[in-house]
């Protein structure tokens, strides 16, 4: 299950919202009661989302999350950027399979 933040912001992609603020555009908060977090405060230009609508995210959301893993695995296993220049000098060949590997390996969705 995706994250209500993560919801929020497929949400707001979908009305023409490209970023979102977690400090000063919406705020979230959650009482512990095990209700899970809710929208405290909603300062943007287009409606607040029903929770309908933000069940409708739910699977982009989830598509997003699961990106944001491989992308963070992939940026670990790529290393350091110098040492990719120094990489690419010796055998650009070599880099590109090693990259593509690293690709192969962590597909997004």
């Amino acid at each position: 299950m995706a994250q209500l933040s993560n919801k929020i912001k497929e949400y707001c992609k979908a009305n023409g919202v490209s970023n979102v603020d977690f400090l000063k555009d919406v705020m979230l908060q959650d009482d512990s009661d095990g209700n899970g977090a809710y929208i405290k405060e909603w300062n943007l230009d287009i409606a607040q989302p029903t929770d309908a609508q933000l069940s409708a995210q739910e699977s982009a959301a989830d598509t997003e999350e699961a990106n944001n893993v491989v992308r963070s695995t992939r940026r670990t296993a790529y290393g350091d950027i110098g040492e990719q220049l120094d990489e690419i000098y010796k055998d650009i060949n070599s880099w590109k399979a090693r990259i593509k590997s690293i690709k192969d390996n962590n597909p997004k969705s």
